[in-house]
């Protein structure tokens, strides 16, 4: 007979290959065809709710891989928490107001804005946004990402919009919103007002100048004779000058630079000396700066005066101590000239152009007036220095061009008059990272009012109405009715209906006795659109609550959606929208360099997931420290796909090994098990505890190495390895079989799990093949529960003891083998010496030993200084490795003398004889 038929060789129609690219769609067809999102919900339905907050990504473009990383980290804690005691509904969401869409329709659609009304323009951009959302829509879904994908919330939506208006409303009657002339952060190239979150800074060559103002009235503290030194490297803004500022507690002094005598603080004076260039000065005299406040100096370009004042926000960090102020175009600037009654003076228009306010200068663009400005300057005598510097200078996030200060009528949102509750607020959530706090916590502390108003077409328009004298009419009449127009209408209707058409029907105002008004024009910035959406989508929806348990985005988002989302949630109801906050960082290439198109170096999703698989990309998410930067390349993801073999591998040799196990009637109880088979199971049982607690810290990367380290060390390379001997060679229904099929099975079991919310693709191709589960998707079941046996510590301790000496067999083994001592483990005899303790282990294995070591042969020599000089050394014990005596059995392959003893089977051991005879011999 052939003996090969006689072995229980593995069984299974697991695929050894993933061919992920081709099964993972299929998979989530069939998904979509069993509705699973729908049928996950109602089976946890009446848990604890976990609510996970989904950060709109901006509906704009083809998904990258900062968005999946995103999408994953948020699919593996909703997934988990719908397994582990939870309902976890997950509702994505899309940002989809804003001026990329306005310049995706204008450039790369070739929209001409000017033939047609605004209206018509926002229903462009709308049929845009949508598109882009199915766009990303698909593609998030491809990730395996599970969710709401059918009812999404998008910022457009008329319930998004009215929700919206609301909040604006809440926040005005509690007073927090006002309109007023202050320089704002401004986009020439975008035409419009931007927030702080919308900055970014790149570095910018600029040009530096010192600028000498001429003493018009020293108020006897300066003499007519001496010049005030200020320095900047805005030359475009001294147009704007009103003003100078020193700091009231410096001392200043007047230095004699050849005929001229100037003015500067006492501790920049030699840096000054430096920059300028001064060979040598002479010091006359020293002054308080509190005594040079109103001096009036004579501005270097017109005839008009420039008043020192006192400003606490003047430092020696750099200039010279005494500050060219522009009310128009500065913050500090504005602040100090309202104080002593300047005017808002911006001689610079929303396109970046100087205007007639600037004479001299009229129909300049801002950059290139410094260079005439300047020439002028040197003209009049008033230019000491002209140099040009390199340094970081805020830039639009989205066309990366400079930004100015400009001065202009905007709205606001009073942050001051609520930042201690914002303050409380932070220290109410929960941080991960913990210095997440700290970070928000200081832009809080630290942040001036937040302009909400933008000069743009595509938004939410901000709900308020003009009466005839100008004033701004915001009522709680007024902000209902608007918020039904727009939840019946949506917001376009501010665009299509005149004034009187959007108030409420008969509305009168002290403000208009004619009964004539208008409407404002300016649209909501669009962090004020997602930061509305604790209310706009937590509170408008029936299957979730406010405030969210959780906010996961990235770093990015401190100063973004965790900030605007904060400030409107404390407005309206005095909390955070969210019990905690977790952030991640970036994705960079495999040297740790930016993604950009010019350096070929970008990681395309659904290029890794057309070629490895979501599967891939998702574990390579579980592998990353994803709380800092994470680095991602073609080699990088090679290694994670290798992980991803190993893991699968397991998988299907556990199949392979169970296709005969019925756990309802063969498995074994625990007290029924051999030692090393409960020591598995304890260690099995440790790995779900510990897996489970890191699910529950986020700590994906724990996971993925625990998971590993389980099924290549635990498994493969020990219980798996000699499990063989056992599940192949013995009668199916032989006690050790039996034993170490329940072991597989509760380890499939658990694996399967365990690993469903980072692989669930994989983990639901697995579950498929278990026969014996009753559940149509691993989906609908929870994670396995940590089983505490009696005696286990002891059970560990006694056999890790005995894992420490199985490695000094390996090694001595491999040894043998490299020296050509022996060929594979089964030719192996081995002999040990051990020391007391080690011997004393050793005894208490009741186990085969031969069996465990994968030997033929094995004995216990002496004690551990009677061991022979060729022995190898280790600590406890001294190994000798030579060829094992006998032939080798055709079935089981252990060489043994004993070969040939039953005539019938004379190229089979005595046990194989006897398993065949009473097995396959009838």
């Amino acid at each position: 007979m052939d003996y090969k038929d006689t072995l229980l060789m593995p069984k299974t129609e697991f695929p050894m290959r993933g061919n992920l690219p081709k099964r993972e769609p299929d998979m989530q067809a069939k998904w979509e065809e069993m509705n699973i999102y729908e049928k996950v919900q109602k089976r946890t339905e009446g848990r604890p709710l976990f609510i996970l907050h989904d950060g709109p990504p901006y509906a704009n473009g083809d998904i990258h891989m900062g968005h999946a990383l995103n999408k994953i980290l948020k699919d593996f804690i909703v997934r988990y928490k719908s397994m582990s005691g939870y309902h976890a509904p997950y509702v994505p969401g899309w940002d989809t107001h804003g001026l990329p869409i306005e310049t995706a329709l204008t450039k790369n659609k070739k929209v001409n804005r000017k033939e047609m009304s605004v209206a018509e323009f926002r229903k462009l951009c709308e049929q845009y946004a949508w598109e882009q959302v199915d766009r990303q829509r698909e593609q998030f879904k491809r990730l395996g990402v599970r969710g709401d994908w059918d009812n999404p919330y998008v910022t457009l939506t008329p319930e998004y919009e009215a929700q919206q208006i609301k909040v604006f409303g809440e926040m005005a009657k509690k007073g927090y919103i006002y309109k007023g002339l202050k320089p704002v952060y401004w986009s020439p190239s975008s035409e419009s007002a931007l927030a702080e979150a919308e900055i970014e800074y790149y570095d910018k060559r600029s040009p530096s100048i010192y600028v000498a103002f001429a003493v018009k009235d020293g108020k006897g503290v300066l003499e007519q004779d001496e010049k005030i030194v200020i320095w900047t490297t805005t030359p475009w803004t001294i147009p704007a000058n009103l003003g100078i500022a020193v700091h009231p507690d410096l001392d200043y002094v007047v230095v004699k630079v050849g005929d001229e005598k100037l003015l500067v603080a006492h501790d920049l004076v030699e840096t000054v000396a430096k920059e300028i260039g001064w060979e040598e000065f002479e010091t006359l005299r020293t002054v308080k700066g509190q005594q040079l406040e109103h001096i009036v100096a004579k501005h270097p370009l017109y005839e008009r005066d420039s008043i020192v004042m006192l400003g606490d926000h003047v430092t020696t960090d750099a200039g010279t101590g005494c500050v060219h102020t522009a009310p128009g175009h500065g913050e500090d600037d504005f602040i100090i000239g309202q104080k002593y009654g300047l005017d808002v003076l911006c001689p610079v228009d929303e396109k970046g152009y100087m205007t007639s306010e600037a004479p001299g200068f009229e129909g300049l663009f801002y950059d290139e007036a410094n260079k005439p400005i300047t020439q002028k300057l040197e003209e009049n005598g008033a230019l000491l220095k002209l140099s040009f510097i390199t340094h970081s200078y805020p830039h639009d996030w989205r066309t990366k061009k400079p930004t100015i200060f400009r001065a202009t009528a905007q709205w606001f949102a009073s942050i001051k008059d609520f930042r201690n509750e914002l303050l409380k607020a932070v220290e109410d959530t929960k941080w991960v990272p913990a210095w997440g706090e700290t970070r928000l916590y200081n832009m809080v502390r630290d942040r001036g009012d937040w302009c909400i108003s933008r000069q743009r077409a595509w938004g939410v328009p901000i709900p308020v109405f003009y009466g005839e004298n100008g004033d701004p009419i915001i009522t709680d009449e007024t902000i209902d009715h608007v918020s039904n127009l727009f939840r019946e209408h949506g917001s376009n209707i501010w665009f299509e209906k005149e004034a009187k058409e959007l108030l409420p029907e008969g509305f009168t105002h002290p403000s208009s006795p004619n009964g004539k008004f208008t409407k404002e024009t300016d649209i909501m910035d669009v962090w004020f659109d997602s930061g509305s959406s604790h209310q706009a989508v937590l509170v408008e929806r029936d299957d979730l609550n406010r405030p969210a348990d959780l906010y996961l985005e990235g770093s990015d988002q401190y100063r973004g959606w965790f900030n605007s989302s904060l400030s409107t949630a404390v407005a309206v109801t005095g909390k955070a929208p969210y019990k905690g906050v977790l952030s991640h960082g970036f994705a960079l290439d495999g040297e740790g360099r930016k993604m950009s198109k010019s350096l070929g170096n970008v990681v395309v999703p659904a290029k890794v997931m057309n070629q490895l698989g979501a599967d891939i990309l998702r574990l390579w998410v579980a592998s990353v420290d994803y709380q800092a930067d994470v680095r991602v390349s073609d080699a990088i993801l090679k290694q994670v796909a290798e992980v991803y073999r190993k893991i699968r591998n397991t998988y299907r040799f556990l199949l392979g090994n169970l296709f005969d196990f019925d756990p309802k009637k063969d498995a074994v109880a625990f007290d029924q098990l051999r030692e090393v088979d409960q020591y598995m199971l304890v260690k099995l049982n440790k790995l779900i505890e510990k897996v489970k607690k890191s699910y529950d810290e986020y700590e994906f990367a724990a996971i993925y190495h625990a998971v590993h380290n389980f099924c290549t060390i635990e498994l493969s390379s020990f219980y798996l390895d000699f499990a063989k001997d056992v599940l192949y060679i013995e009668a199916a229904d032989h006690k050790d079989r039996r034993a170490i099929q329940t072991v597989l099975y509760e380890s499939l079991l658990a694996l399967v799990k365990l690993m469903t919310p980072i692989l669930p693709h994989t983990t639901e191709e697995v579950w498929s093949h278990i026969s014996s589960v009753e559940e149509e998707s691993v989906q609908l079941v929870d994670m396995p529960e940590a089983v505490h046996f009696e005696n286990a510590e002891v059970l560990e301790q006694k056999w890790d003891a005995f894992m420490s000496l199985r490695d000094d067999v390996l090694k001595a083994l491999e040894v043998a083998r490299n020296e050509k001592v022996i060929g594979k483990s089964l030719t192996a005899s081995v002999t040990l010496y051990a020391n007391e303790k080690a011997k004393e282990l050793l005894e208490s294995v009741e186990e085969d030993l031969k069996q465990l070591f994968i030997v033929s042969e094995f004995a216990m020599g002496g004690s551990y200084t009677e061991a022979p000089e060729n022995a190898q050394t280790f600590d406890a014990v001294k190994i000798v490795v030579k060829q094992a005596e006998g032939k080798t059995c055709e079935r089981c392959w252990v060489v043994t003398p004993e070969v040939g003893e039953d005539q019938d089977h004379d190229t089979l051991c005595p046990r194989c004889a006897k398993i065949v005879r009473e097995q396959y011999v009838s």
